[in-house]
């Protein structure tokens, strides 16, 4: 297998720089990865870098801490389109889905997919901060809102991603959408314990060790 056309090669630190970002960007077509991820804001500069290559274009929206209207998070999404972005990764709003508003979580989730059609959408459902009962709902609301992939975690908040909460989420999703494991994961051992766990993509701002790990 060719463990790079699993990876997100991330960078969304709020100090990130143009120069950074067109550094990981070179990495991304130099070691093949499946995208490149980063804050809105940077999505047209790393269109412009990575003309020419496969690596797809990602950007996060209600990042990290998901307590966005979905209008907002819509506006965001309109932006990292027309800005060239192939793949959203959306924050849930976390507060909702914990008082038990699940018309909220469905209606985000709805209206973020209406508006990119047949790019792909994540949904960030933070992990860390849910019970296992949240975390089942969360996945089955992203299933019905027809979402592409559930992603584990945003990386900010008070864990990663976890082989027991990757397993959860790929048994409540089975076939209907794809996993995303992301948060903490730093090594080639890492990454293929979510793989077997049920992971389709890893997202990681150290995806150059894992691929070297690998060889």
């Amino acid at each position: 297998m060719n463990i790079a056309k699993y990876i997100d090669h991330t960078l969304l630190r709020a100090n990130a720089t143009e120069a950074e970002i067109i550094k990981i960007c070179k990495e991304a077509r130099e070691y093949g990865f499946a995208s490149v991820c980063v804050n809105e804001y940077y999505t047209g500069l790393v269109k412009r870098e990575l003309e020419g290559s496969d690596v797809k274009v990602c950007a996060v929206v209600g990042f990290p801490l998901g307590a966005n209207s979905w209008e907002v998070k819509k506006y965001e999404t309109m932006a990292a389109l027309e800005n060239g972005a192939d793949e959203i990764d959306m924050v849930i709003n976390i507060g909702a889905l914990k008082d038990g508003r699940d018309d909220v979580i469905l209606k985000e989730i709805s209206e973020l997919k209406k508006t990119i059609g047949d790019k792909v959408l994540k949904v960030i459902i933070e992990a860390c901060l849910l019970t296992e009962e949240e975390k089942v709902r969360a996945c089955k609301l992203a299933m019905e809102a027809k979402a592409d992939f559930v992603k584990t975690s945003t990386g900010f908040s008070t864990g990663g991603a976890t082989v027991e909460d990757v397993k959860l989420m790929k048994e409540t999703v089975k076939d209907a959408c794809k996993v995303k494991a992301s948060g903490g994961i730093h090594s080639y051992e890492e990454a293929m314990a979510m793989i077997n766990a049920g992971a389709d993509r890893i997202g990681a701002s150290s995806g150059i060790k894992i691929v070297e790990g690998s060889k």
